[in-house]
């Protein structure tokens, strides 16, 4: 009887002693504990940005292989500088074929679409890369880090190439005036870049 009035007692502290446990009011969990912790300089970031003279893009990717994770990296990096290159030169030849005022916009417009398309793609040859880091986290995976550039000299080459080749766009391309919107529009970018 003692031992079973003693084991009453202990599991009536054992569930008081719980019970006050889980009424404790619970942490509130701050803002920068739900964001997590905010790289303010995250690597190879700064050289992945572009500017007048360069397309540039950056990227970061974590693998448990290093080399696989500097391959997605790049692959990344790639992916997002084709996108660059395409939005950009898209907006140079509708600036372009708005200014010079074509007859048969509809049929300019899906061949300048086309030439970009195949520039951009033709550029990723040319790729240099101007940064790539890799760190170890905890985990054992590893995150890698890169920054590429094209120069835009070698995009502008390309589409004046492909441009020259079409006979139809050859009639009325003027290269001064795809020159000068291309110039403008690489410098619009640098601009919205901050630099």
């Amino acid at each position: 009887m003692k031992l079973n009035r003693i084991l009453s007692i202990s599991l009536l502290v054992f569930l008081i002693a719980f019970g006050f446990e889980g009424c404790k009011s619970k942490k509130k969990m701050s803002a920068k504990d739900a964001v997590g912790k905010i790289m303010e300089d995250m690597p190879c970031t700064k050289e992945g940005k572009s500017d007048k003279k360069f397309f540039r893009a950056s990227s970061m990717a974590t693998s448990s292989d290093l080399q696989l994770s500097k391959e997605k990296a790049l692959l990344l990096a790639k992916q997002r500088l084709v996108t660059l290159i395409k939005s950009t030169t898209k907006s140079v030849t509708d600036r372009y074929i708005n200014e010079r005022g074509f007859s048969n916009v509809s049929e300019v417009e899906s061949k300048f679409e086309n030439i970009t398309r195949e520039v951009a793609d033709e550029t990723l040859s040319n790729v240099v890369v101007v940064c790539e880091k890799s760190s170890v986290l905890d985990d054992g995976r590893y995150n890698s880090f890169i920054a590429i550039e094209v120069n835009r000299d070698d995009v502008l080459t390309g589409m004046e190439r492909k441009i020259s080749a079409d006979k139809k766009l050859q009639i009325d391309y003027d290269k001064k005036k795809f020159e000068e919107t291309f110039n403008k529009e690489m410098e619009q970018l640098r601009e919205d870049r901050g630099y």
